[in-house]
């Protein structure tokens, strides 16, 4: 076994049973070292939306590094990509007056949206709200914040106290929510963090009126709503570009990252609605905040290369087609005795919830022994997020492998 140590694994189990290492991918499939070829079942860590393999996004790169690769964007600094960049996401995002704060990744961008909620409400003048809640099986990256207001407790264990001031609150329940902030008075919450649909803790989608509701207990309490839209960014969620559009949800922050380059290059983005931004916009204010790559150049030009792929090859009105496809395809797994439910509906995604958890890490090797690379998700789940390219063929094929995967395990 050699140096690398990869995130979220069983280091014991892959110095085990040795590493899969993917050597190339060309639209929906990608080979390991010895020629194989699979069809990639989730996009990579659920972020090719336009597929492996452009070459219109490689040369694009190519000609920003040659012109500047990077430069940071502290003070009054940018690069033309960035500025451009920046003026594009605002014009699709769904509040008003967007502005936008570019990170490196997901786990930058929940815990810049954080950080924000309780400055701005620094700068109203009520500093006392600095409480963040969470909802539980929701995944909210790996930074510090990130962990602690999110609802895995896993993911929290060994660690100590991370951050006291964060609560959570179950996934499916407004009343619940409402009885979180009676005990502990509106007053002293910040913001409230919602994926619109679960992604990592397991692909759920919201009960019928949930995401209205929840939106309307903050509004109605003066809490903030971040919309954590890592995943359904971009397209993923189907018909439109984010699920705060598609859930008329007015959020008044959109975290994001994944589909904004398709994974071609390390980008996030947080998209700030005008009202939350306007204290910092006033001369004399700083916010002491940023990365180093805040706004890259390079994956700022690739950023909107593939926004332009996503434009004109309509893959906003591909997930939609994908979303019937899947619910349909997918949904014929559940006859499985080990199978225990499909959860599908809501865009290009879904999941496979396994009877026995244990069962999915052998069930990810049998998907490879079967033509497909898939991974696992949740607590016993086979997550399921294609590239919006995928068509609906390679969507019966995808399945077909799951269905033998699935019938070699219960022989």
């Amino acid at each position: 076994m050699g140096a690398l140590w990869h995130p979220f694994s069983d280091m014991g189990a892959v110095t085990q049973n040795g590493e899969f290492v993917v050597a190339r991918g060309e639209g929906v499939y990608v080979w390991d070292t010895e020629g194989r070829r699979y069809l990639d079942a989730t996009a990579g860590l659920w972020f090719a939306n336009v597929g492996h393999g452009r070459q219109e996004l490689a040369d694009v790169a190519a000609k920003q590094m040659r012109d500047i690769a990077a430069y940071y964007t502290f003070g009054d600094v940018a690069t033309p990509a960035t500025v451009e960049l920046a003026e594009r996401l605002s014009s699709i995002a769904p509040m008003k007056d967007t502005k936008v704060f570019f990170t490196s990744g997901g786990s930058d961008s929940i815990d810049t949206a954080l950080k924000l909620a309780r400055r701005y409400w620094h700068e109203q003048g009520k500093p006392e709200k600095n409480i963040v809640i969470g909802r539980e099986r929701a995944y909210h990256g790996t930074h510090v914040g990130g962990t602690a207001l999110a609802g895995i407790p896993g993911n929290r264990e060994g660690y100590g106290s991370l951050m006291p001031d964060a609560a959570t609150v179950m996934w499916d329940s407004a009343d619940a929510l409402r009885a979180e902030i009676s005990r502990i008075g509106a007053d002293k919450i910040a913001a409230f963090f919602c994926e619109p649909v679960i992604g990592a803790g397991g692909v759920y989608p919201p009960p019928d009126g949930y995401l209205a509701e929840v939106r309307n207990v903050c509004r109605d309490n003066d809490i903030l709503f971040v919309a954590d839209e890592v995943i359904t960014g971009y397209g993923r969620i189907g018909g439109a570009w984010f699920a705060s559009t598609r859930f008329d949800l007015d959020p008044d922050m959109i975290t994001t990252a994944k589909g904004l380059t398709s994974g071609y290059l390390p980008m996030g983005a947080v998209l700030i609605a005008g009202h939350v931004a306007e204290p910092f916009f006033k001369p004399g204010v700083w916010w002491r905040h940023g990365y180093t790559y805040s706004g890259h150049a390079t994956s700022a030009a690739v950023a909107l290369a593939n926004l332009d792929i996503v434009e004109r090859e309509d893959l906003l009105s591909s997930a939609a087609r994908l979303e019937s496809t899947l619910d349909k395809e997918v949904s014929s797994l559940a006859v499985h005795p080990a199978v225990a439910e499909v959860r599908s509906g809501f865009g290009a995604v879904a999941a496979v919830q396994m009877v026995d958890a244990g069962d999915v890490f052998t069930m990810i090797r049998l998907l490879r022994k079967h033509g497909v690379s898939g991974r696992a998700v949740g607590a016993g789940g086979l997550q399921i997020s294609p590239a919006l390219t995928m068509t609906d063929s390679e969507v019966s094929e995808m399945v077909a492998g799951f269905d033998e995967a699935i019938r070699e395990l219960q022989r």
